[in-house]
């Protein structure tokens, strides 16, 4: 569980339940049983292995051929799985490979690699791109943007990605996962289910039971999925900490000028940081 996934030398990912909630979380508020599902960044392939779990076909797009090459030191089973006919991993920008695909997908999933600052990271959270991405789910689908929350904590950049997926989607709710690090963003063209822990707990097959509790922290489903509706947070409120924000777009990458802002307003985003702290139980170091 200490294995790290790292390019050109920046930390992407570790082994973590936050990567199977990024499957399972979507596809158990789908209304009807799912065919497929798309992942965009393979990182480790944990997220993916979870889509696989369900018995669905899934493709994963990685951009980096060096990180599809180590799925299987990360994770036993990989070689069985990549053999899968179920199971696609594509070598391509996901964005690029949305755009000239025909295809239509229950669950489309994103956890852009880190730093959220990074050059170009915009161009999976700008509304051009959730443009693009919405044409391309069933309908009753739902897209899955993951956000982490960083220690260098920048509170215009989440409330811009929020605005820019309110302003792309009718339906968005907003959850923090099981380690409180970070938000799963659900956008869809349909009414999202306001359903219990336990109802998305029995839409689980029972492999993909065996997935999500696989490195706990809980020891069932139910607990599972209520350590993340219990940490449901508004979209207006995610808004209001910087409201005048701009939605995030291709021309507007709020995420990536952030200097300025945290030099010019240092005592205001460290009382926002501890605040944000608070409310997810950590303590300032």
């Amino acid at each position: 569980m200490d294995k790290r996934l790292l390019v050109n030398g920046i930390g992407m990912t570790g082994l973590t339940p936050i990567t199977k909630m990024i499957a399972h979380l979507p596809l158990a508020f789908l209304q009807s049983p799912p065919q497929n599902a798309l992942v965009i960044c393979f990182g480790m392939g944990t997220t993916h292995r979870s889509m696989l779990s369900w018995g669905i076909s899934s493709t994963a797009v990685e951009l980096v051929p060096s990180v599809v090459s180590v799925f299987s030191y990360f994770h036993a089973n990989a070689e069985q799985l990549e053999q899968s006919p179920r199971s696609h991993i594509v070598v391509n920008d996901g964005r690029f490979y949305l755009e000239r695909s025909p295809a239509t997908y229950d669950v489309i999933v994103l956890d852009p690699p880190p730093p959220v600052e990074a050059a170009a990271s915009s161009l999976l959270y700008s509304k051009q791109f959730y443009a693009i991405a919405r044409p391309h789910l069933r309908p009753g689908g739902i897209l899955q943007q993951w956000y982490p929350l960083g220690f260098d904590y920048d509170p215009a950049i989440p409330a811009s990605i929020a605005k820019s997926l309110k302003e792309s989607f009718p339906y968005v709710r907003a959850f923090r996962s099981v380690e409180s690090s970070g938000f799963h963003f659900l956008a869809s063209d349909s009414p999202i289910p306001s359903y219990s822990a336990a109802t998305l707990a029995s839409h689980l097959p029972r492999a993909a039971t065996v997935d999500l509790l696989e490195w706990g922290p809980a020891t069932t489903a139910e607990e599972q999925f209520a350590r993340v509706l219990n940490q449901e947070v508004s979209m207006d409120e995610i808004i209001a900490w910087v409201p005048n924000v701009p939605a995030l777009q291709d021309d507007r990458p709020i995420n990536e000028y952030f200097l300025l802002r945290r030099l010019e307003d240092r005592e205001y985003r460290q009382t926002k940081w501890k605040h944000l702290l608070a409310r997810v139980g950590r303590k300032p170091s």
